[in-house]
């Protein structure tokens, strides 16, 4: 089984990926939606610079430790409003897999979880729908929503698999 030395767990590279300053930016916008159609909420105005300086030096990643604090509070926000584990209760580490069918983390990335920060959950959240090779993109996702729209009585749902045929009572 891999190590669970928790500075290995470390990605240099777990910065704030440019699509989810993208996305808070939005959501702030949804959120507190400008009064004249010009001016911009102060959450929006951090976000919105550091995002026009990774566009402008054409970086992808900003280090959330350098960012600045109100932007970095704002992201904050928007990153609590997201799923926080990709876990769907089907982790193959447990039985030995280096990789979880499951979700489709590493095996130090399920254990060493609730020690990350929130750009280096990002980081593998981004990474593991990229993939999209895990059990919650395919099989589970195609399943759930299809329970989701027969709850919601959509017709055009894909029919739920039959259970065995029952003869009719007299």
């Amino acid at each position: 089984m891999p190590s669970l030395d928790p500075a290995s767990h470390r990605n240099p590279m777990a910065g704030i990926h440019i699509t989810d300053i993208e996305s808070a930016i939005n959501w702030w916008r949804d959120r507190t939606p400008s009064p004249d159609g010009i001016s911009l909420a102060p959450e929006v105005k951090k976000l919105a610079e550091v995002y026009a300086l990774m566009v402008y030096h054409h970086e992808q990643l900003c280090d959330e430790d350098t960012m600045p604090r109100a932007a970095y509070q704002a992201w904050l926000q928007w990153y609590g409003t997201t799923p926080d584990t990709p876990c769907i209760a089907i982790c193959s580490t447990s039985q030995g897999d280096d990789l979880c069918k499951g979700c489709g983390r590493t095996f130090d990335e399920v254990q060493l979880w609730p020690e990350m920060s929130p750009a280096e959950k990002r980081s593998t959240w981004r990474r593991i729908t990229l993939e999209s090779s895990a059990w919650r993109f395919n099989r589970y996702a195609e399943r759930a929503a299809e329970r989701t729209a027969a709850r919601e009585g959509d017709e055009t749902a894909p029919p739920a698999e039959a259970g065995p045929a029952t003869p009719p009572t007299p």
